[in-house]
């Protein structure tokens, strides 16, 4: 395994940015009256994140890192929901979130670990 020596090292992270990307991909198509509803906010959810892992990784103790760890958990779940809805009032084709949300899932498996793998290590 290599040292991680930024947050940039993080494979939660890049599957974090991964995800960020796919969703602001698959947003270019969401019609243009959603701009400042729909669109924005699962915008600023994917990105949010990946900020919050980035940021949490950069605190100098554990309990803020986790705490940030967490934030970027609710993120994923506020995204995941503006996935669905996006689906279920017709702004997102569909089926064209599934992989979104098949990504978002792993991504809140590996939260949930490296939270787990904090908890149970004295020192990060």
């Amino acid at each position: 395994m290599a040292e991680v020596r930024s947050y940039r090292d993080l494979l939660v992270w890049q599957r974090a940015m991964d995800l960020a990307a796919a969703t602001w991909e698959l947003s270019r198509a969401y019609p243009r009256d959603e701009q400042f509803g729909l669109t924005s906010q699962t915008r600023r959810a994917a990105t949010s994140i990946a900020a919050n892992i980035a940021e949490g990784y950069g605190r100098s103790t554990k309990p803020a890192y986790l705490n940030f760890l967490r934030i970027a958990q609710g993120s994923l779940k506020e995204l995941e929901t503006h996935l669905i809805l996006a689906e279920r009032v017709g702004v997102a084709a569909p089926g064209s979130t599934d992989n979104l949300l098949g990504a978002a899932d792993e991504l809140g498996r590996m939260l949930h670990g490296l939270i787990s793998k904090l908890h149970s290590h004295p020192a990060r």
